[in-house]
């Protein structure tokens, strides 16, 4: 069989960082506070978190919310550090 020579496509690159921001992404305001909301699939939720609405366990294989600050003082690596998962339903109601 004849070898293809078509060139194969690189790999993505970037760090996690960058694939985290990927994605659905919104920006909300809540109590003049600036946050930047992202959902979470089932199939991409894979650990279990604790929602700091409920305080109860967002379990894996369940869709939700990760939230960050969007306008926080020392920079979008702090902020991204500092993220929280919420169940959707708790963020909605917050």
């Amino acid at each position: 069989m004849p070898r293809s020579h078509r060139r194969r496509p690189d790999p993505p690159r970037g760090d996690s960082f960058e694939r985290f921001l990927a994605g659905f992404k919104r920006t909300e305001i809540r109590r003049g506070v600036e946050w930047t909301v992202q959902p979470v699939s089932a199939a991409q939720a894979q650990k279990a978190y604790t929602c700091p609405g409920c305080g109860g366990q967002i379990a894996p294989s369940v869709a939700h919310l990760v939230v960050w600050r969007a306008d926080g003082v020392l920079g979008d690596a702090a902020d991204l550090a500092a993220r929280r998962h919420w169940h959707s339903h708790c963020w909605k109601v917050a």
